[in-house]
């Protein structure tokens, strides 16, 4: 197992709206990563941000599923199909460019919503990975100034999609969903 700790985004990643770090009151954003390599092509990967917006900000964006890809990037489109209780199933697509070619995977989710301990966890029903599970956290600061936000994603490509290849890509994608949902969250978006 290869564990590597990143410590980035010193710079705003490529979709952060002018003025919007000034508007943050910030020059820069530091984004904290972890990803291990994982047997047979798979990836754990988990990213976290601080930010001011409130629990109750963040949760409401999380859990808006069907507006989701209005602001997460590369998430062509997410569709509530049922709830029952806190369990919910969403079907979602997402598409990007890489290496000249445009890419589209397309997931149907089973999602729990545990919202006493700011958690949405996720797994893979059926789609076109392998392996798809992962989580959200919210976690107010003790002193309530700020909010943790972590995304956790575990991640094995279907045969033949070489997830080692698009590895920096996951990463990068993992910032900036964190930052797309704190704009959100915080009415900037």
């Amino acid at each position: 197992m290869v564990l590597s700790r990143v410590k980035a985004i010193k710079s705003p990643p490529e979709d952060v709206p002018e003025g919007y770090l000034a508007a943050m009151g910030r020059n820069e954003r530091t984004i904290e990563q972890t990803m291990e390599v994982l047997p047979k092509g798979t990836r754990r990967l988990a990213a976290q941000l601080r930010t001011s917006a409130t629990f109750d900000a963040l949760w409401t964006i999380l859990t808006t599923y069907d507006q989701l890809s209005n602001f997460i990037p590369n998430l062509s489109s997410s569709k509530l199909l049922s709830r029952q209780a806190n369990r919910v199933e969403l079907r979602q697509v997402g598409s990007q460019v890489f290496l000249g070619f445009t890419f589209t995977a397309e997931v149907l989710l089973e999602l729990f919503e545990e919202k006493d301990k700011g958690l949405l966890k996720f797994n893979l029903i059926e789609g076109d990975f392998r392996r798809f599970e992962g989580s959200w956290l919210i976690t107010p600061s003790q002193n309530k100034c700020d909010t943790s936000l972590v995304y956790e994603l575990t991640v094995q490509g279907a045969l033949g999609m070489p997830v080692g290849l698009i590895e920096n890509r996951l990463r990068q994608d993992l910032a900036n969903n964190l930052l797309a949902v704190e704009r959100a969250a915080l009415g900037t978006a």
